[in-house]
Order: structure tokens, then sequence, then C-alpha cells
């Protein structure tokens, strides 16, 4: 699939225009710009999303968490090692967490967070805000420590069903 150093390869390029062209075809059936694929370690395609958030009246209905369930569907785990997602335009902070829960290998994006900008999306002022200190935010975030914060992890710790990640 890679090149030595893991340099991009023409399928990489081939399934990148495959995330572009699903990206841009979202828009032609009323949806968000971006489009997304993941591909496992070798080369299948196993996940596809595009933009969601206003069909579906869901802020997390990125192209990049749609691919990445539907990948995790397919496979029947959570955790996607070996796999590169392919994205339409550099995630956003939300995607490229989940991108780091479901334990993907490499990411490939065409546009960045300042072409997303320019067509009024908010990726760029996120990376921003999770640079600064939590106190500078609109959004007041707070801790309220209970005597019982602990109990969840407690139990889980304690429970022999449990699926580690």
């Amino acid at each position: 699939m890679t090149s030595a150093g893991g340099f991009a390869t023409d399928a990489d390029r081939e399934f990148l225009e495959r995330a572009v062209q699903l990206a841009t075809d979202n828009v032609s059936a009323g949806g968000g710009p971006f489009g997304a694929i993941v591909v496992d370690a070798a080369g299948t395609v196993i996940g596809e999303g595009q933009n969601r958030v206003t069909r579906d009246l869901d802020p997390s209905a990125h192209a990049e968490v749609q691919a990445i369930r539907a990948a995790c569907q397919a496979v029947g785990d959570f955790a996607l090692p070996g796999a590169t997602l392919y994205t339409s335009c550099e995630p956003c902070p939300m995607c490229m967490a989940t991108t780091l829960w479901a334990r993907i290998d490499r990411v490939f994006y065409a546009a960045d967070r300042h072409d997303a900008a320019r067509g009024g999306f908010d990726d760029r002022d996120f990376y921003d805000l999770f640079s600064r200190d939590r106190a500078t935010w609109d959004v007041r975030v707070h801790t309220l420590r209970l005597p019982s914060a602990e109990e969840p992890f407690d139990t889980w710790l304690a429970s022999e069903t449990r699926t580690d990640y």
C-alpha cells in the first residue's frame, strides 16, 4: 500500500480522489462539502462517509466519523489498526480524536483547515481554541468533584466482563 517510509502511493491518491468525489457529490445532494473513506491494510474500502450534520441534525455526523462508524461495523470492532483514513479535508479536532480512538494508522487529507475556514467552517477556530487556556473559552468548563466521582472507574476495573481499550 505505501512506499518505503510511508509516503503516498498511487493507491493513496486514488483513495483520496474518491473521498473528494464523495464530498463534491454530497454538496450536489444538499450536504456539506466533506467526504471520507477508511481502507484496511489490504487496500479494501471498509467504510465511507459524507457530512450529514444538517441532514441528520447531528453535530457529530462529520464525514470522518461516519466513515469510521461504518468501518467499525464492517469489521466488528471499535479498533481499526492498520487502516488509513482518506478525507477530503483536514480532520477537525473531533474527527482527529475519533481517528485516534479508532487506532487508525494513517490519515491523508486534501484541503486543509484554512480552506474549510474560507468555506465558512469552524475547524481552524476549534484548533486555535484547544491551544488556549480553558478560562478564555466562550463555553465554561467546570470540574465539580463528587465523592462518587471515581465509582464508575472502580466498577469498571472490578468488572470481569469489560472490554479493555
